[in-house]
């Protein structure tokens, strides 16, 4: 198993690619604190999995919640190997000039705040023990433009960069900091925005589907827990400071239709002449 002996802590862990990690890191052989402000729905879902599991409210725009929620995770396995950040919202959407500073300021506090603090108490438990893997949500939105909310953008390109700067600092404790910058993937949050629904997960698969580079195929939120079980894992032991992407190739040109040099003609040259020059035909 990939993560036998480990014991992981998962922030939004009651739903969405949150739930999904829960699963798949369970199956894999470890331990999991499930850490949500949804606490009946995480509470349910930690007692399906017996004592491979336990629920710790965790609120991560406070840092006295985070760091009591590590806490509980030290007391109850002994250890903390994986902190996988993947709470998260939309939060403030519409244009700059009418976006209110509370949302700005809570969409900030909750994307990359919780986030700093969730990687600042898990680095106090793993730097003594000198290992571990802190996993953060990024986006596609924190490597482009044009594709969020102006508050959501900023956060998740602060993600990127937080990561960075910690994976810098905490190497020489052979602590591993990573992130994950997922498109849009078929969760509940989702679906939220594309049907008005949260939980009309399929209709949000047929549209990721028809927009998807890889043709017919939607983001999961298994696809996102798949990439953090390989980052948690030893099989990237040596890998830090990277942002994977889960897109489909979407930050790298990848489209429904295709890029436009796919289709061969002869090749332009100087001046715009057409083929290879007479003397190289």
């Amino acid at each position: 198993m990939r993560l036998a002996g480990k014991v992981a802590l998962i922030t939004g862990a009651a739903s969405g690619i949150g739930a999904a990690a829960v699963e798949r890191f369970i199956q894999e052989g470890c331990r999991v604190t499930l850490c949500d402000i949804q606490e009946a729905e995480g509470t349910a879902l930690a007692e399906k999995y017996g004592d491979k599991a336990m629920f710790s409210y965790c609120n991560i725009t406070d840092e006295d919640s985070v760091s009591a929620a590590v806490d509980a995770t030290v007391a109850r396995f002994g250890k903390l190997d994986v902190m996988f950040n993947s709470a998260g919202i939309v939060g403030s959407v519409g244009p700059a000039a009418q976006t209110p500073g509370a949302e700005w300021r809570f969409t900030i506090d909750v994307l990359l705040n919780g986030a700093f603090y969730c990687a600042k108490h898990a680095a106090r438990v793993m730097q003594p023990q000198r290992s571990g893997s802190i996993i953060s949500m990024a986006s596609t939105a924190g490597i482009m433009g044009g594709l969020g909310p102006h508050a959501y953008t900023a956060a998740k390109h602060g993600v990127v960069g937080l990561t960075k700067n910690l994976a810098a600092e905490l190497a020489g404790s052979n602590v591993r900091v990573n992130a994950i910058a997922a498109a849009s993937m078929a969760t509940p949050m989702v679906a939220s925005v594309l049907t008005g629904d949260p939980r009309n997960i399929d209709k949000a698969k047929e549209m990721l589907a028809e927009a998807s580079p890889l043709r017919g195929r939607p983001g999961l939120a298994e696809d996102v827990a798949n990439a953090a079980l390989w980052l948690a894992s030893d099989e990237s032991g040596y890998t830090t400071g990277h942002t994977l992407t889960t897109d489909a190739g979407f930050t790298v040109g990848a489209t429904v239709a295709g890029p436009a040099f796919a289709e061969y003609q002869p090749m332009i040259r100087e001046a715009g002449k057409a083929g290879l020059p007479d003397d190289q035909a």
